[in-house]
């Protein structure tokens, strides 16, 4: 009998709880984040369009200006360059200004798009290209870091994985009608088109609130609370996250300031090889190569022009991408990232077999490449879209403490565009090397993505940012 008035007791707390999140006033509170994380997130559509944007634009800049494949590589990587400029200074200036607001974090990334997409529009010269196409990856460098976690910190437990994935739901957005509008217009009509979702994002940042936890890491306590009651309704009782956010606080306020050398001690040391080494892993396997250069993959596989294959990724990564939003907070973190690599894997190990078949003499074999590389391509699109996308960015958002955040974020984005830059610039040289070969190297990569979440990454499901943060560092936060 007292197990099960325990229990009882135990259930009816987290259903007082639950209640407490939805607010008493039927959830309608929920259009507020809602509202919040759409105005964050037309800056994940900026971050897409600007992936998805070299690979239509490829032919027409090259014929236009007159550029070898060479220096077209430096103005597709240059993106990521710019990127990783704005990835070492995210986390500190979101930090230093906070997460929102027409001229912090959010609006300067805009600012810096807006006069990229400007300098690629007006380019006669590569050098103006180039300089617009590295503001445009400064600016997405910075949204990257400063998106998820916004919509990280201004969400309930029960909601944020869902919430947090639309960020690479835009993404892929942005990636897909980028691709398809490259179709039917020119390169500098495309750059134009980039400019609007920077646009949406300024002017819908005057009426979305600031990061509570932002807040309260400074000190602001009475706008801590509004902010708090704002995102979560005006009837709702919010003491319990109120006093779990005050404890947290006090317990971090106990540590020194964080620099990015202190993210190698001990304690952290689980957090970092987790947020590290899911961005290595999802970089290395290759997806920047393939988004930014798909045309040419399609071509190079038979295709006669890449616009099929492109139109067929585009259809396939939103509704995938939208597939992973709807299972985040119900099927968890973990299962969808091993399903997500595993498809990823399958589908660069097809590429790969499409162009061992390439050099085969038998004429039915021949006949089977450009669907063999189709579908290699779509089944890699589909899986990274469902999970490796998107949920890395959730996870580094959920397993660092508030006085960690800055460095790690900085780190983390840094090391994550690395990469991108790494797969973006040498792709086109790698598959002039070995266009199979290439692709095996990616499907062994994601394979290994599959052994490092089954053996490292943590279920994150469901639980409170403190709670995750103090089961994975050596600090723990005692209720009053």
């Amino acid at each position: 009998m007292e197990i099960g008035r325990d229990g009882g007791e135990d259930g009816n707390r987290e259903a007082l709880l639950a209640k407490d999140e939805q607010g008493e006033d039927g959830g309608s509170y929920i259009w507020v984040v809602v509202i919040s994380t759409l105005v964050a997130v037309s800056g994940s559509y900026v971050f897409g369009s600007a992936v998805g944007y070299s690979s239509p634009a490829e032919l027409g800049i090259m014929n236009d200006l007159g550029l070898s494949l060479a220096q077209y590589s430096l103005f597709g990587s240059i993106l990521t360059i710019g990127a990783m400029i704005g990835a070492i200074m995210s986390g500190h200036i979101a930090d230093f200004i906070g997460r929102r607001g027409s001229w912090q974090a959010m609006g300067i990334s805009d600012i810096f798009c807006l006069a990229g997409w400007l300098a690629i529009f007006f380019s006669k010269a590569a050098w103006l290209l180039n300089l617009g196409r590295l503001s445009v990856g400064y600016g997405i460098g910075l949204l990257s870091y400063v998106v998820p976690v916004y919509i990280a910190e201004i969400t309930p437990k029960n909601l944020r994985g869902g919430f947090t994935t639309v960020n690479q739901l835009m993404i892929c957005c942005g990636v897909s009608l980028t691709f398809l509008l490259g179709t039917v217009v020119r390169w500098r009509i495309l750059a134009l088109i980039g400019i609007i979702p920077c646009l949406v994002q300024l002017l819908g940042l005057f009426f979305i609130p600031e990061s509570p936890r932002w807040l309260a890491k400074m000190g602001k306590q009475n706008e801590f609370e509004s902010a708090l009651r704002i995102l979560r309704g005006k009837d709702a009782d919010i003491s319990h996250e109120v006093d779990e956010i005050r404890d947290y606080m006090e317990t971090i306020q106990s540590l020194q300031e964080a620099r990015i050398l202190d993210l190698f001690q001990r304690k952290y040391a689980h957090s970092v090889i987790v947020g590290v080494g899911l961005m290595v892993l999802q970089q290395f396997g290759g997806v920047n190569g393939i988004a930014f250069y798909a045309s040419a993959i399609f071509v190079s596989a038979g295709f006669s022009s890449g616009s099929i294959g492109t139109i067929a990724m585009a259809a396939v990564q939103i509704p995938m991408t939208t597939l992973g939003v709807l299972l985040m907070d119900k099927s968890g973190r973990r299962p969808l990232l091993m399903v997500s690599a595993a498809g990823t894997c399958l589908g660069c190990f097809l590429v790969g077999v499409s162009f061992v078949l390439k050099v085969r003499d038998h004429e039915w074999l021949k006949a089977l490449i450009p669907s063999v590389a189709l579908v290699g391509v779509l089944v890699y699109t589909g899986s990274f879209s469902l999970g490796m996308g998107g949920i890395p960015w959730v996870i580094m958002s959920e397993i660092f403490p508030i006085n960690m955040k800055g460095s790690a974020g900085s780190l983390v984005t840094l090391v994550n565009w690395l990469g991108s830059w790494i797969i973006s610039y040498t792709f086109n040289f790698l598959l002039n090397w070995s266009s199979a070969g290439t692709f095996f190297i990616f499907a062994s990569i994601c394979g290994v993505t599959v052994l490092f979440v089954a053996k490292l990454v943590p279920e994150t499901k469901n639980r409170t940012l403190e709670e995750i943060q103090a089961s994975m560092n050596s600090f723990s936060i005692e209720p009053k």
